[in-house]
């Protein structure tokens, strides 16, 4: 009988912990480790922290813990790094170590941040014999699967957009809020061209565009943005706290892949706090639109089908679906960045 894939969780936000539920109870998968950032979760059960039975696997501070364990993958789920690639050390040691990882907020396309960059990244893979790969719904599966399949349908196309609206009210985390996404902020503050945050996701989803582009056949030559802020028309309470009149209550974080100077894929993410606003209200979570022969629109929601109590939203657990369809494939595949 062929043993369980070996499985180390790696941080337990919102997504992590919906990725640790879904392997604890995946008979597939033998969960052995779990790695946290909060003190208050070191040395507890993964049971407890997962809300499920006790299972033995105690959570850890400490890499060099997670590092010496046996185990097949590592589930890399933190929250996103200022600077983008600021988990790189962490990732490069796990490796190097000779564990496979599946990453929910990079290493979807290296090749998008530089030749350079994919090549540090594929050493450390090639290093410890094992595979790195990115996977999420976006990035990951709009543009990168569903678009990808959307253009077949098209003899040519001038330009491939895709569309994200999430709502973020429900989002309990306020360091995520209010500093990850820049929710409240004074929108003074940010900076849309050479800021923290549109370096964050000027790196996250050109490699969006760039693994669409790859799917396609399409070369480009190079990637521009365009982003965007909406303010806050009252004050507004969500999970996280207090968004006031005035301040940061909408980011839209565009990106373009170019040819010859032109915009032939667009990929745009927009994170909202008050969905009564003009611009979202009654829109799609996702959207896809080809302007070609014949043109396509293609409009997509989640649907919460989750028992009444469970708090998990619908995009957690197509992520966590989307993580443990990937895990067999990267166990498997040879060593190097595995483009999922």
């Amino acid at each position: 009988m062929t043993r369980p894939i070996r499985v180390i969780q790696w941080a337990t936000g919102s997504m992590g912990k919906t990725c640790l539920r879904a392997v604890i109870d995946d008979p597939r998968f033998e969960l052995v480790g779990l790695f946290v950032y909060g003190a208050a979760k070191s040395g507890k059960d993964a049971g407890e922290i997962a809300r499920r039975d006790p299972t033995g696997v105690i959570a850890t501070r400490s890499i060099d813990d997670v590092l010496a364990l046996e185990a097949d993958v590592v589930l890399h789920c933190p929250m996103l790094s200022d600077p983008y690639d600021g988990h790189d050390a962490d990732v490069r040691r796990l490796l190097e170590a000779g564990k496979n990882v599946i990453s929910i907020n990079n290493y979807f396309e290296p090749g998008a941040l530089g030749a350079d960059y994919a090549a540090r990244l594929e050493s450390s893979a090639l290093k410890g014999g094992v595979t790195l790969a990115g996977t999420g719904v976006n990035p990951g599966w709009v543009a990168e699967r569903m678009a990808a399949n959307a253009v077949s349908l098209c003899l040519s196309h001038r330009n491939v957009a895709t569309r994200e609206i999430i709502d973020c009210t429900t989002v309990p985390n306020p360091d995520y809020v209010f500093e990850a996404l820049g929710f409240g902020a004074d929108p003074a503050s940010i900076d849309l061209v050479d800021g923290a945050l549109a370096r964050t996701f000027d790196s996250m989803f050109a490699q969006s565009v760039e693994g669409l582009a790859q799917r396609i056949g399409l070369s480009l030559d190079g990637y521009e943005s365009d982003h965007q802020l909406r303010l806050a028309a009252r004050d507004l309470t969500v999970a996280a706290g207090t968004i006031p009149e005035g301040t940061v209550a909408a980011t839209t974080w565009r990106v373009h892949g170019l040819v010859d100077g032109g915009r032939r894929i667009t990929h745009e993410v927009n994170w909202i706090m008050d969905p009564t606003d003009p611009a979202f209200a009654g829109k799609p979570h996702w959207q896809i639109d080809v302007d070609g022969l014949p043109g396509l629109t293609i409009a997509m929601d989640l649907v919460d089908t989750a028992p009444e109590g469970v708090r998990t939203k619908p995009e957690q657990f197509a992520v966590a679906a989307m993580v443990l369809d990937a895990i067999p494939r990267v166990v498997s595949a040879p060593p190097g960045l595995l483009r999922l």
